[in-house]
């Protein structure tokens, strides 16, 4: 599913920039369990919650994207 993969990431970059998930989703203005919804791949994160995402982690869009499987 699209949505475990975008998940997995947003946790990833969350934690190597050092952000807890309490921490992450006060940053986003966000709830601490609709963050772990989208990282849990249990909810859809929209277009602006993952620019979001990137600006608060110091990243691009490209490199939030998960990979392409083939």
């Amino acid at each position: 599913m699209e949505e475990e993969r975008w998940g997995r990431r947003i946790r990833a970059f969350r934690k190597l920039k050092g952000f807890t998930q309490e921490e992450f989703a006060k940053e986003l203005g966000v709830s601490v369990s609709m963050l772990g919804e989208v990282e849990r791949g249990n909810r859809i994160p929209t277009t602006t919650f993952l620019g979001d995402v990137a600006q608060q982690l110091g990243i691009t869009m490209e490199e939030l994207k998960p990979p392409v499987n083939r």
